[in-house]
């Protein structure tokens, strides 16, 4: 009896053991899966913030053949004459159908990204890698995809290059909206803070600098492009632009919008980018640009602004791609620890549309136009896009000003009708 009752000891302690030590062991088995996973998120979210410059990288490649394609690309006409898509003499797959050719392969190239990256939202999905990884496979598909379009009849690529308008010109639209959050943010960032006190001499120094800068652009570009009375249409863009700068200011001034003068400043410094860039994108022929030459080979300036007209292409689209915050209808979406770091259809999106875009800048923005060598986004339909994208800028920023004050006197007014509503209806008390 005392051998079983020894027995039944034992075993009575080897289960308390067991249920003092299970629960501490999963705990700490717990917390060690956490950290795991944890540390597993934090990678995947740096491979894929990697992921966008190699994308990047990818965007670029297309730009560099565009351009050799069209202000070289007559070299290798003669081995074109062969294929029933290039022509008889193969000028259908050089200069601005060739332009639209590689701009079409690059475009399919992240189409097919965006399919396939499409709602992708946490990190452990198997697009969430695909995202990321496989470059081998997408360096080989976007060779393909730049080679695939050399056999489409021409017929489509002009069909293809109408639409390409289109495209870049929602681009355009997304940039603005991406520039005007940005500058909304950068307003916010310098406000004025009772905690803070250098942010109001900070903030009020940045914006009287880019005030200065507008005035010294328009001084320019009057002294530049309208010394001359035959120059009127210039005359009238950049007196126009000074009226929008006024405007812009004196909304943003206003009591009931009080926005300040930093995002007005910033934005009217922007605006005089847009309308010097449509100047300059006048043909090179014009007597209204006394320093305006027309030079076949280019020299260095001319190469340099080139290079660093097509980095910014890159950029633009990068920077707009990487921004989808700036396109969320709802803003109080709480982001979990395995959720992307940003939206990967619209990136590749951004990108497909920015392969459109590229196009129309490397071809003026015109299908039966071939344009000089070392030149991009010249010619009068160049500078009238430039134009209406600097019209439309304002209106959009001077609707981001007024909104907020139209939306709040309308709720003020229904509410102020939903009270008098309310004392006519109300019965008379016997």
């Amino acid at each position: 009896m005392r051998g079983s009752d020894a027995g039944e000891a034992t075993r009575i302690h080897v289960r308390t053991t067991n249920t003092e030590v299970t629960p501490r062991d999963e705990v700490a088995a717990a917390a060690a899966s956490s950290a795991q996973k944890s540390m597993d998120f934090m990678a995947e979210k740096k491979k894929s913030m990697r992921a966008r410059y190699a994308y990047g990288i990818i965007f670029l490649i297309p730009n560099l053949c565009a351009w050799i394609v069209r202000d070289y690309g007559q070299m290798a006409q003669p081995q074109f004459h062969y294929l029933k898509s290039c022509g008889a003499d193969g000028r259908d797959c050089v200069h601005t159908l060739g332009v639209l050719r590689v701009s079409f392969g690059c475009f399919i190239y992240f189409s097919v990204m965006f399919l396939t990256t499409f709602r992708t939202r946490k990190l452990y999905e198997t697009r969430n890698a695909w995202h990321s990884g496989w470059w081998t496979l997408k360096y080989f598909m976007l060779i393909v995809s730049l080679v695939v379009p050399i056999f489409f009849p021409s017929g489509f690529i002009q069909l293809y290059g109408e639409l390409a308008r289109v495209g870049a010109g929602i681009f355009l639209l997304l940039q603005l909206i991406s520039v005007i959050q940005f500058i909304n943010w950068w307003n916010k960032y310098w406000m004025p803070d009772e905690e803070k006190k250098q942010s109001c001499s900070l903030g009020l120094f940045m914006s009287t600098l880019f005030y200065i800068a507008s005035v010294c652009g328009l001084v320019y570009m009057y002294a530049t492009y309208g010394t001359k009375t035959s120059c009127s249409l210039n005359i009238f863009f950049i007196s126009w632009t000074a009226i929008l700068l006024i405007v812009m200011m004196a909304i943003s001034l206003h009591s009931k919008v009080n926005r300040g003068l930093l995002s007005s400043g910033i934005m009217a410094a922007y605006v005089i980018y847009l309308c010097w860039s449509a100047l300059r994108s006048e043909p090179a022929n014009e007597k209204c640009y006394k320093h305006k030459e027309v030079i076949e080979n280019g020299d260095w300036t001319t190469i340099v602004s080139f290079l660093i007209a097509i980095c910014a292409i890159v950029m633009a689209t990068f920077s707009t791609g990487i921004d989808s915050e700036s396109f969320q209808f709802r803003k109080d979406e709480v982001k979990e620890e395995d959720d992307i770091p940003y939206k990967y259809e619209f990136f590749h999106l951004v990108f497909s549309l920015g392969a459109m875009y590229f196009a129309m800048l490397f071809i003026s923005w015109n299908l039966n136009n071939s344009p000089t060598k070392w030149s991009i986004d010249i010619g009068w339909a160049s500078t009238w896009v430039k134009i209406v994208n600097e019209w439309f800028a304002a209106t959009i920023y001077v609707w981001t000003l007024i909104s907020p004050v139209v939306k709040q006197s309308k709720l003020v007014s229904c509410e102020e009708a939903g009270g008098g509503g309310e004392e006519r209806i109300q019965p008379a008390l016997p």
